[in-house]
């Protein structure tokens, strides 16, 4: 997601985020203006997983990718470089890219009457610097989920830390302790605690399945990629 882009999103978000703390229920009012930025957060989060989802689905292509990679080591296999590379663009995923990348450099080098040992070297950089560009649009955002992770818990905690302030100034006073003011400052605690933790719980379970999905993604790369080199390597 491009600067430009998350500038707005996040604008929006604490906009909401400040109408949904002036309309909440009394209970969850009085967790205090913190709360805004808490649920600024997690809307944040929402936002970066339905972006990663969208993402990631692209990058899986059209069709089964087990069933396009048996379909390309089958054409690469019979010397069909041409067919090979058409249902890499037919795939249109980010694996087909990388492959494909690889397969026209093979093929133009090849006119060209390179040296196999040149010819394999150049493949294999083609491979590479193919991969290298499809990976960060992959792994964009992941950082930014891992850091709602971390802040998320923390601002939960400072919500707690502040209403327990509130609450023991409240039994502090002289005489008979404020209860409306030690009922505020229990809640401003709880709600900002249950809110952050939430946050965090979603933000690092989305890491976590999101990265393992990247992980996935960049191990399939590298033994499709060697499997490939194989191949037009025994040709």
């Amino acid at each position: 997601m491009k600067s430009y882009v998350l500038i707005p999103i996040t604008i929006v978000s604490i906009v909401a985020s400040y109408f949904i703390w002036q309309n909440s229920p009394e209970y969850i009012h009085q967790g205090g203006p913190l709360l805004v930025l808490g649920l600024t957060f997690f809307f944040l989060t929402l936002t970066f997983a339905i972006e990663r989802f969208i993402v990631l689905w692209r990058a899986g292509g059209r069709g089964s990718v087990p069933g396009f990679v048996k379909t390309l080591k089958h054409a690469v296999h019979a010397g069909e470089l041409d067919s090979a590379i058409t249902a890499c663009k037919q795939q249109g995923g980010s694996l087909a890219n990388v492959i494909g990348a690889g397969l026209e450099s093979f093929k133009r080098r090849s006119a060209e009457g390179h040296q196999k040992k040149e010819l394999m070297d150049e493949t294999r950089r083609a491979l590479q610097e193919a991969n290298a560009l499809e990976s960060p649009n992959l792994e964009q955002n992941l950082n930014a989920l891992s850091t709602i992770a971390s802040v998320a818990t923390m601002l939960g905690l400072l919500g707690t830390t502040i209403g327990m302030i509130r609450s023991f100034h409240a039994m502090s006073r002289a005489g008979a302790p404020d209860a409306t003011q030690l009922a505020l400052g229990i809640s401003e605690a709880l709600v900002n605690t249950a809110l952050g933790l939430t946050t965090a719980i979603l933000a690092t379970v989305l890491y976590n399945y999101f990265t393992t999905k990247v992980d996935t993604f960049n191990n399939r790369v590298e033994e499709t990629s060697y499997e490939v080199l194989q191949l037009l390597e025994t040709r």
